[in-house]
């Protein structure tokens, strides 16, 4: 069995943004992540003991960001900074996540490009798809990063 690093080692990420709890399997194309609902989350709602499904984007964006770090550190670089550009066809069974619940997170790249690329994603619990959507993401080269960083210093 293959160990991965902790998620906060593949996300360009710092606490309390970080909303994935861990990486379960990545592969070439592939990324198996989970979150546990609860208080430690950000979006967590303690009146109602829930987070909203929308974050579930965000699961899923954080998924394939843990993907990009892993591939990055198999390299021996740092995990890049990338942007989701979009969703599409965001699905959800439900207006809530619940105290308690993990989550699976599944996705898979469909296409990649110059930094540019679509990943189909899902969310299941228990086995079962409780959201899907795809992704468009990307990831600038660090020259590219550079120059957004400096028109936007400006």
């Amino acid at each position: 069995m293959t160990s991965f690093p902790t998620i906060d080692q593949l996300l360009p990420h710092d606490d309390p943004m970080i909303l994935v709890d861990r990486v379960i399997n990545i592969q070439s194309e592939t990324v198996h992540c989970q979150v546990d609902i609860g208080d430690h989350h950000l979006f967590f709602n303690t009146e109602a003991q829930s987070m909203p499904a929308y974050v579930g984007i965000e699961f899923m964006a954080q998924s394939v960001a843990a993907w990009s770090g892993f591939h990055a550190k198999q390299k021996g670089e740092a995990p890049p900074v990338g942007f989701l550009l979009g969703s599409r066809r965001y699905q959800v069974e439900c207006d809530t996540f619940k105290q308690g619940q993990t989550l699976d997170i599944h996705a898979e790249k469909i296409i990649e490009d110059s930094g540019m690329a679509v990943f189909s994603a899902r969310l299941e619990l228990n086995g079962a798809t409780i959201a899907s959507c795809q992704l468009n993401v990307y990831v600038p080269s660090e020259q590219k990063l550079e120059e957004m960083k400096n028109r936007n210093s400006q």
